[in-house]
């Protein structure tokens, strides 16, 4: 790749082709994550703990660096401002929270990626905020590499470190998420931004277009987190049902110290 290449993997006025929406790129990419996430998982299922510690300050270490370059690139193309640019879009506090997560292991910060992380990062990888930057821009991999790190992540620390949500864990995310939400309300409207949706729908095609108009389609926004938090939760309620009706055991106990 010589310079001309680079600058025009890294222009901000890109004049490859523009992202293709469930294109064949886009599709392609999609599948690479879904088959890298299942050879990592697959392979560190039984590893030693030094090698699973390895794999996470790994992750860590991409997703950090993914986000730095992300910031790095919007500064050198003054495309920076506080408005757009605070780590305070749901996927971005993710990846924030993922690092932390990968790097201490802590259950409290686990909840919160494993809920909100996955299903923001699914949304944002089913539609993309990409306009003209396809593939095969620095945009198009950064935003792959990060929604698709932080499902990773979590699934890493649900499949591989053996952690998982209780019921306990809904009620702290859906408590917390909301005090959240509100207090980013009254920063979107003190700093003229619009970080999670709050003030006007995004330019870009989203889920919210087949929502009703601001106010109402904030309701609908809290009512569809909730449901992706229960659908989510669903595989372990399951499991527990099992565990406790059919085999007569109690899969919550040990989980409930944990996160007490």
């Amino acid at each position: 790749m010589d310079f001309a290449d680079l600058e025009k993997f890294f222009a901000r006025d890109y004049a490859g082709p523009a992202f293709e929406l469930f294109g064949t790129m886009h599709l392609a990419a999609l599948a690479l994550l879904l088959l890298l996430n299942l050879i990592l998982l697959l392979r560190f299922r039984n590893a030693d703990d030094k090698t699973k510690r390895g794999v996470r300050w790994r992750l860590a270490l991409i997703l950090l660096l993914n986000e730095i370059a992300w910031h790095y690139w919007n500064y050198a193309n003054g495309t920076w401002t506080i408005q757009t640019m605070l780590p305070l879009q749901l996927c971005s506090l993710m990846v924030w929270f993922g690092v932390l997560m990968l790097l201490t292991r802590s259950y409290r910060i686990y909840e919160f990626v494993y809920f909100l992380g996955i299903g923001g990062a699914i949304q944002a990888l089913a539609t993309p905020d990409l306009g003209i930057y396809g593939f095969p821009h620095f945009r198009f991999f950064q935003t792959f590499l990060s929604h698709g790190l932080i499902i990773t992540s979590a699934l890493y620390m649900t499949f591989v470190e053996n952690m998982r949500p209780t019921w306990k864990s809904v009620i702290r995310v859906a408590i917390w998420t909301n005090i959240y939400v509100i207090a980013i309300y009254f920063l979107n409207v003190y700093i003229g931004s619009n970080y999670l949706n709050l003030i006007a729908k995004p330019a870009t095609p989203s889920l919210l277009d087949y929502l009703p108009d601001w106010p109402m389609y904030i309701l609908y926004m809290e009512l569809l987190g909730f449901a992706t938090v229960l659908l989510l939760y669903l595989p372990f309620a399951i499991r527990d049902w099992y565990t406790k009706f059919v085999t007569g055991r109690d899969s919550m106990s040990r989980l409930d110290r944990i996160s007490k």
